[in-house]
């Protein structure tokens, strides 16, 4: 399983960016989609995810609530993570996440999202 994400860079504060991570290779039956980040010094932590099922039921870190907005198009399986009013504590490294109900999951390379002041 490949997860390869786009979209990163550099944004002014208040500026918006849009992620994109397409999953390949044998990824019959993926359960969730999503994003994780991962500033310098701190934990990796959720920002993120959808489920296929439930109409695509979503959850999101507090901190990102109607800020950031994830989609998803389960045939194509490929997940979105638009992102607007970007603040400074947004910069990142940005890590799509794909999840099975089994347990297993996979990580993508990540994605630096930098905002300036």
């Amino acid at each position: 399983v490949q997860l390869q994400a786009s979209g990163g860079g550099l944004v002014q504060a208040g500026g918006s960016l849009r992620l994109s991570c397409a999953a390949s290779g044998f990824i019959a039956n993926i359960n969730t989609m999503g994003w994780y980040r991962q500033a310098p010094g701190k934990q990796r932590e959720l920002v993120a995810i959808i489920t296929s099922s439930n109409g695509g039921s979503t959850n999101y870190a507090d901190s990102v609530k109607d800020r950031f907005t994830v989609s998803r198009d389960n045939a194509k399986n490929t997940v979105w993570l638009q992102m607007n009013s970007l603040k400074v504590e947004d910069t990142a490294v940005y890590y799509c996440h794909a999840g099975w109900r089994s347990g297993v999951s996979y990580w993508g390379k990540g994605t630096q999202v930098t905002v300036s002041s």
